[in-house]
């Protein structure tokens, strides 16, 4: 399969497996990634998603399969299905309730970059690049994921990447804030920061999670439902744990 999802205890793995095509995204792959993320998001067991190349050695995603949109994007039944299926991928992941990483240790091009873009984190070998290629083949990029490039980088980065297709390496995006982290082996320290993420509080990251979209999206002040946020918090079982643990000098079990 071109693409699976592997559960290893408190952490799922989506995992690109297309390394002959640099794991370009096909049609098939765009429709079934959604069926997967849900699947870990209904998961209780499950509490970050990660999501990277099937081997280390291959690009993260090089975007779409060029040689598909090139035959099916003259069609626009087909177009239409193909934009549906790409907005669905960028919608439900960045919307996802779980924390979510993406590991890149080689290209992230275009559609890929746009995946990565979607992830709440995003961690990096050396060898990563990064581009988002619109204007070398006459397209638009769609606003949404616009959006999300520039709640990263601002608008004058955002600007530079769009209009000039150029690709970046990988200390070029980390200095604009592009990737959360770098380092020498990204697979090892995202399976670290997952380790961490997954031994506190979900009902706290799920909480913080929707707070930050909501200031990303304009909102500046509490509201009646961000205040009953608040206030749940100190009846949730979460925080009782948590308030257990630390009068008894244990680590909480959450």
């Amino acid at each position: 399969m071109t693409l699976r999802l592997e559960k290893q205890g408190k952490v799922a793995h989506l995992l690109i497996d297309r390394p002959d095509k640099r794991n370009a995204f096909n049609q098939a792959m765009w429709e079934l990634l959604p069926e997967l993320l849900a699947d870990a998001m209904a998961d209780d067991t499950i509490r970050v998603l990660m999501l990277h190349a099937s081997r280390k050695d291959s690009a993260f995603c090089a975007g779409a399969d060029i040689g598909e949109f090139a035959t099916g994007s003259t069609d626009p039944e087909w177009r239409a299905r193909n934009q549906a299926a790409i907005g669905r991928v960028q919608h439900e992941l960045a919307q996802a309730p779980k924390p979510t990483i993406a590991i890149i240790d080689g290209d992230c091009v275009g559609g890929g970059c746009g995946i990565a873009l979607a992830c709440d984190m995003r961690v990096a070998g050396p060898k990563a690049r990064f581009g988002i290629t619109p204007s070398k083949l006459g397209l638009v990029y769609p606003l949404h994921d616009t959006k999300l490039l520039v709640d990263l980088v601002g608008p004058s980065q955002a600007k530079r990447i769009l209009f000039t297709g150029q690709l970046m390496s990988a200390q070029q995006a980390l200095d604009i804030g592009l990737i959360t982290l770098l380092a020498d082996d990204p697979y090892a320290e995202a399976e670290a920061l997952a380790a961490t993420m997954a031994s506190v509080s979900s009902h706290s990251q799920t909480m913080s999670k929707s707070i930050i979209k909501r200031i990303l999206d304009g909102q500046a002040d509490d509201d009646a439902e961000t205040s009953a946020l608040f206030d749940s918090a100190f009846e949730s079982d979460d925080f009782k744990e948590g308030v257990s643990a630390f009068m008894e000098k244990r680590k909480p079990e959450f």
